[in-house]
């Protein structure tokens, strides 16, 4: 079956509904297992060997509600040197729902280069117990399996067969003599939704995780021209193998845009990969082993129809594709959807994070030149009312890759907006339900106004009552997360403990407490375990509290006195996580410094956080991220749900105290140089000076800072260079120097007004002011300084480069950059022209002090000034990284809300699991962690505030994720473990 798309047609491919069991007999005894494929209306294609000397043959479908029909298969061709044979089958039954005529030909293909390939078949290593019939005794069956794996076509050159490698390898054999891989023979082969070839052999030297298949394109070397135009008839083969599709097909368009363009999309590639490998490895993923985490298809009325997913042809119903797998192999069901979308459901700490964290990593290792780059975005942030998902998706690369640099091909639009509007971003969009309560509809309704390719994860509940009230997202397949078995705990818990005595698994602490679940699995306390270690969140909360803390007991868990519900047991799993992650050193130590920036080596002596106080600043900051409704804990938001007024007061002070004291202090120098008066008169006068001037500016500063910081200031994404500066940014001098210059004019006016009337009234005036030409060139120099050095930065900046600052620290330390550079500024555009005035004065103020003399000390103190007291005050009042100090780095822990060292200490609670980093901010390693630590901070040091209980907040975390908090001794886990 194929679909119509740039007006050629293409094929559809693998379908589940037509992938069969060959069963047959012998004369003599027991015959053999096999599978097969349904290519046409009545005939089934499988391997010769297979049938071969079989007395009858049965093929048996797999129906869709998971049943099976047989019907008898008659061999009508065969050829034992292209091990291929046909089987002639009664369309009457309709064993699938669908008679010949609507069972479309296959097409087939030939592969020119290693591409991605699928196959489903029954193997040996498939066979399962069937409990469905006691009346019958103990029988069997083999289930399906779909084999992910990569087609590498010159392999095995000399005997023509094809490699089929990088399969996922059975756990082991059951039988020395007999492979695992037995009955998997004649399955079919597919790549690009083609078939192109038959599974026929498994090398045991090849290892489990190859098979060998004939390809299609081997049939016509060892068939003779007759037997080609039998299949020709029977099956729609192709009559020259010059006639085989060529896979690849010729692809959708790759991205397009510039050289620039695929240049940025490289290094973005580059930074994405870097910056998810990294936190991969802090959160221990792979450490002993990973989690069984695995996915299958959602239930019915959640996805699009297939045809739609499928792409299909009008008419057309294809059915549905095998969606179920494990976490390694999330980007090869991805790429078997036509569509490229795909919606993954999944409770509370199921492994959603973990899930698009791999599905990252495995797309980038994989990907080719041209290839989209996944880039995850938070969905939490999104302001659904007011933003498009263009512009936010726009706004959130510029902030954390750095992609503000103005497109080649467009000039006015940067980098960000050109990579998404030409194709080279595929979004991971993480976390639908953290949208604002009652947008997600809303949200969906903007996804289903896009036809971009994208991967979409969150909870059942949200996602389902968004559905309800729009519509499902167009063209998306939907899976579902599993809950983890006891026996992924009994393979994942002891070999994540220190060995125990016995020097064996089973002696590991984790032993009576394993023991305990399969010896007596309905017991109250068994069922609170296996219901909350259901999800990879809890287990890796309590391998930090048990197996990596020495000296605790997790059979404490089992005790229904403390623990009566599974919600109880969950809640003190969060509350004994923090403190245990704090009292031993984390895994990687070498990630950060004391400092907070990194080192090289990781060789700075970590620092030594206090459990309690650590628990306290961790809470605070949960909170701070409620109030603020958002996820991302971003270091220019600090201190921001502090009130406004409080926040003016403060960086008001910081202001006033850094010009009042540069003023007043660099007064003392300028009186006694440039005047008569003594030492007492020009203390007297800096402090008087320093006062109001202080007063002044911190008045005007606080007010500036009130009235351009509704929110907070978002951070610079451009360095400083002297040279090679593009066109555009020098355009942006004019409108910096007009602010600079609005501001500037009335700040002098009020200074020179505060030193006429106030100064001069109080007997303290120097006779420097130069009466009103004075007063009128201060002012004017004062408006055209502050108008020239916003001028001059703006033309000076130009865009990070891209990998420059993917780390919230590093995109601090290069505003801290910029903020130091523009102070610079500000010291020479004042402090080198009052100097050259000065020093250019006809007459010296005294025969030892020359006007040069004066000129310099003179200019250097004006500098000093300007760039202390106007930079300064600029800097804490417009700037990201000024706001952040005044008000996270000196206010909040001055207060004790927070560490003086606050970035060592959020990069450290990265390297112990509590926080991640996501790009140029943080965030809790979950929600639910997050939502406990903030309801637990209000209750204990907010008294005064509403406040639900810890435990209600977790309820209804379990309840959003459809979890049921009533004991039910016969959860899923237990069903599946103990039938």
């Amino acid at each position: 079956m194929r679909s119509a798309v740039g007006g050629e047609w293409e094929p559809e491919g693998l379908d589940s509904g037509r992938a069969v069991q060959i069963i047959t007999t012998h004369p003599t005894g027991a015959g053999r297992r096999g599978s097969g494929y349904r290519v046409s209306g009545d005939v089934v294609l499988t391997a010769a060997h297979v049938v071969s000397d079989a007395g009858s043959v049965q093929v048996r479908f797999v129906t869709g509600d998971g049943s099976t029909r047989e019907v008898h298969g008659e061999p009508v061709w065969a050829d034992s040197t292209s091990d291929i044979a046909l089987l002639k089958i009664s369309d009457g039954l309709r064993t699938d729902g669908r008679g010949a005529a609507a069972v479309p030909p296959v097409r087939f293909a030939r592969i020119s280069q290693p591409m991605d390939c699928e196959a489903l078949g029954f193997p040996r290593f498939r066979l399962r117990r069937d409990t469905a019939l006691p009346d019958r005794g103990i029988t069997s069956y083999r289930d399906t399996h779909h084999a992910l794996g990569h087609a590498v076509p010159l392999s095995n050159q000399r005997r023509g067969t094809l490699e089929i490698s990088r399969l996922e390898a059975p756990e082991y054999a059951p039988e020395r003599d007999r492979s695992p891989w037995e009955g998997m023979s004649g399955a079919a082969v597919w790549s690009g939704g083609c078939l192109i070839g038959i599974i026929s052999e498994h090398h045991r030297d090849d290892g489990l995780g190859r098979l060998t298949a004939n390809p299609v394109t081997r049939w016509y070397k060892c068939l003779t021209p007759a037997q080609i135009d039998e299949l020709v008839d029977l099956i729609d083969l192709p009559a020259e193998a010059d006639q085989l599709d060529r896979l690849p097909h010729s692809s959708p368009p790759p991205p397009g845009g510039s050289p620039e363009l695929r240049e940025a999309a490289r290094k973005l590639a580059s930074a994405v990969h870097d910056q998810w490998d990294k936190e991969e490895r802090r959160r221990r993923v792979h450490d002993p082993l990973p989690l069984a985490v695995r996915f299958r298809p959602a239930e019915a009325g959640l996805f699009d129809h297939w045809a739609n997913i499928r792409r299909a042809q009008p008419g057309a119903d294809p059915g549905p594709l095998p969606l179920a797998g494990r976490l390694d192999q999330i980007v090869r069901i991805y790429r078997t959807l036509p569509s490229r979308r795909l919606v993954v459901l999944g409770a509370a700490g199921s492994g959603k994070t973990i899930l698009t964290l791999r599905f990252v990593l495995d797309w980038l290792d994989g990907r080719a030149p041209g290839n989209p780059v996944p880039v995850i975005f938070g969905l939490g942030s999104w302001d659904v009312q007011t933003t498009s998902l263009r512009d936010w998706m726009c706004d959130q690369l510029a902030r954390d890759y750095g992609l503000v640099a103005q497109d080649p091909d467009s000039p006015g639009r940067n980098l960000a907006g050109a990579l998404v509007d030409a194709g080279w971003i595929l979004p991971v969009l993480d976390g639908f339900d953290e949208i604002a309560s009652g947008l997600q509809g809303a949200a969906l309704k903007k996804l289903n106004a896009t036809t971009m390719a994208l991967l979409l994860t969150s909870r059942p509940k949200e996602y389902s009552a968004a559905v309800a009230k729009t519509d499902v997202l167009s063209a998306a397949a939907v899976v579902k997360l599993d809950d983890l078995t006891l026996s992924d705990l009994d393979d994942y818990l002891p070999r994540a403990s220190r060995p125990g005595k016995g020097g064996g698994l089973q002696s590991t602490v984790w032993g009576p407490v394993l023991a305990q679940l399969h010896h007596s699995p309905r017991t109250l306390g068994a069922h609170n375990v296996t219901t909350v270690l259901s999800t990879p969140l809890m287990v890796a909360m309590a391998r930090t509290i048990y197996s990596d803390a020495p000296g605790r007991d997790p059979s404490e868990l089992l005790d229904t006195t403390r623990f009566q519900s599974p919600d109880a047991l969950r809640t003190h799993l969060l509350a004994a996580f923090t403190p245990a992650a704090y009292h031993h050193p984390p895994t990687d130590s070498a990630s950060t410094s004391t400092s907070g920036t990194g080192t090289a080596t990781g060789t700075r002596r970590r620092r030594q956080w206090d459990p309690e106080r650590a628990q306290y600043w961790l809470g605070y900051l949960a909170t701070h991220l409620t109030e603020l409704k958002t996820p991302h804990l971003a270091w220019w938001q600090l201190g921001t749900t502090m009130r406004r007024s409080s926040r003016m007061l403060v960086v008001g002070f910081l202001a006033a105290l850094s010009f009042g004291l540069t003023t007043g202090i660099g007064n003392l120098p300028v009186d006694l140089v440039g005047t008569p008066y003594d030492l007492g008169f020009a203390v007297r006068r800096g402090v008087v000076v320093g006062l109001l001037h202080g007063f002044t500016a911190g008045l005007a500063f606080a007010l500036v800072y009130g009235f351009v910081s509704r929110g907070a200031a978002e951070p610079s994404r451009v360095r400083i260079q002297l040279l090679g500066r593009a066109r555009e940014q020098r355009a942006k001098f004019a409108p910096r120097f007009t602010i600079g210059f609005a501001f500037g004019l009335p700040a002098a006016l009020v200074l020179v007004l505060v030193d006429r009337s106030v100064v001069e009234s109080l007997g303290l005036g120097d006779g420097l002011d130069g009466g009103p030409l004075g007063a009128l060139l201060f002012v004017s120099e004062v408006g055209l300084g502050a108008g020239l050095v916003l001028g001059l930065m703006a033309w000076l900046e130009v865009p990070t480069d891209i990998r420059s600052a993917v780390r919230p620290a590093a995109l601090l330390d290069e505003n801290r950059r910029n903020v130091v550079f523009h102070m610079l500024v500000w010291a020479l555009v004042f402090g080198v022209p009052a100097g050259v005035g000065l020093g250019l004065r006809s007459e010296p103020i005294s025969e030892l002090v020359p006007g040069p003399v004066v000129g310099l000390l003179g200019g250097l103190a004006i500098g000093i000034e300007a760039a202390f007291g106007g930079g300064l005050g600029y800097a804490v009042s417009c700037t990201a990284w000024g706001q952040w100090v005044a008000l996270s780095r000196m206010w909040l822990p001055l207060t004790g809300r927070l560490p003086w060292a606050l970035v060592a200490f959020l990069n450290d609670a990265c390297d112990r699991g509590v926080l991640r980093q996501a790009g140029a901010v943080y965030q809790f390693r979950h929600a639910e962690l997050q939502e406990h630590l903030a309801h637990a901070f209000q209750a204990r040091h907010e008294p005064q505030r509403p406040v639900r209980s810890t435990e209600r907040c977790t309820a209804r975390a379990s309840s959003r994720s459809g979890e049921e908090l009533t004991p039910d001794r016969d959860t899923p886990m237990t069903r599946r473990v103990h039938p």
